[in-house]
């Protein structure tokens, strides 16, 4: 949990002065729909209670002040000398500000204190919650009036543009739109967006999110490889996006190699699993999701190839444990599983995986349970 009287104390203390409100935007776990967002695909993702947090105040001049209280770090930038290609965790607030200043958005100078309880480099999407938030942040200083995509869209070019991270808008909008008790789906191309009802409690169940403590970075070589293979095998099929492949074992007899014939077959089953996924919701059988998440799994280890062993061994001992499905969530290479678990059970299955890491000679997870929760908005 945030802890907001910190956050206002920090603030005090380099300020001299009591914020002008807090604001806040959610980690988010997807519970279904992994690398289809850039292929112009569906995902179907939902909000953490674990949050960014911001306390904020406007200054006179044209300066950021950015504050991480975990990090104990402060930086002062100039709003006149951001330029994309800033490293750091400072990068995605100043970013932020880049991004709504190249918009046409009038902002003056800040002072960003931000504390977050979103696990760093597990998958949870804690880039998009300080973007986000900072979104939230600048907006209520500045009074902008910014429709919810929009400010999801803004916080996806401050990734990509600005630190250089080459991520779809499933997390950013995640992190604004959700509302609680509720998924998010969303169709990547048209950024049409459904709340889809998931009344875990009610039926017994909760989410169990695992944090394999392997971290992994959206900003190195793999993540960017997946997305250009993506694009060129698109190009040699003759549609505009993978989303668009309609007879997958044709689509496949066209390609080159094996190696995008799998990430291919990824994209295109995965689609289909969240459309799925979209079916069972509305039809409030929650317990038929973990076969597909159990799929989605398979896929992504198999054919996207984006797992590591510490995620494969939390995902197959959730499921001897009483997980009823089991799936990485994120971009890979590391980072959290979910489970759809009995509700109670989640610090078992937990001490039953940790238990098996330590077998394995892997240092200890961290886990906690889930219910979906609200997207960004103000604090106090």
């Amino acid at each position: 949990m945030l802890d907001l009287d910190a956050l206002r104390q920090r603030y005090l203390q380099v300020t001299g002065s009591e914020p002008e409100g807090l604001w806040f935007a959610p980690g988010r776990v997807n519970l279904i729909g992994e690398h289809t967002d850039y292929n112009d695909g569906f995902v179907l993702p939902f909000a953490l209670e674990r949050k960014a947090g911001i306390a904020a105040g406007r200054r006179d001049d044209d300066d950021l002040v950015l504050v991480s209280l975990e990090l104990d770090d402060e930086v002062r930038l100039s709003l006149d000398a951001l330029a994309p290609g800033q490293e750091g965790w400072s990068a995605y607030l100043a970013g932020v500000a880049w991004a709504l200043r190249e918009a046409g958005h009038q902002i003056g100078g800040a002072n960003l204190v931000m504390s977050s309880d979103v696990p760093l480099g597990a998958g949870l999407s804690s880039s998009a919650a300080i973007e986000c938030a900072t979104v939230s942040a600048l907006m209520g200083l500045y009074d902008l009036e910014i429709p919810p995509m929009d400010r999801a869209k803004l916080a996806q070019v401050a990734e990509n543009a600005y630190v250089g991270a080459p991520t779809g808008l499933l997390d950013q909008a995640a992190s604004t739109l959700c509302e609680a008790e509720a998924g998010l789906f969303l169709d990547c191309r048209s950024l049409e967006t459904r709340q889809v009802p998931l009344p875990l409690a009610e039926q017994g169940l909760e989410i169990l999110v695992l944090d394999t403590k392997t971290p992994h970075s959206h900003v190195d070589g793999e993540y960017g490889d997946r997305r250009r293979s993506c694009e060129e095998a698109a190009a040699i099929l003759g549609v505009p996006a993978l989303r668009d492949v309609t007879d997958l074992d044709a689509a496949l007899a066209q390609l080159p190699d094996e190696t995008m014939r799998r990430r291919v077959r990824h994209v295109v089953t995965e689609n289909e699993r969240v459309l799925e996924a979209l079916e069972v919701a509305k039809a409030g059988e929650l317990r038929s999701l973990a076969p597909l998440l159990d799929a989605s799994h398979e896929s992504m280890r198999d054919d996207y190839e984006i797992t590591v062993p510490t995620v494969d061994l939390a995902v197959a001992q959730a499921r001897r444990s009483g997980a009823l499905g089991a799936r990485m969530t994120g971009g890979g290479f590391g980072g959290c599983i979910i489970a759809l678990i009995p509700a109670g059970e989640g610090d078992r299955i937990g001490q039953e995986i940790a238990a098996a890491f330590a077998e394995a000679g892997h240092g200890a997870p961290e886990w906690f349970s889930v219910l979906p929760a609200a997207g960004a908005g103000r604090l106090a």
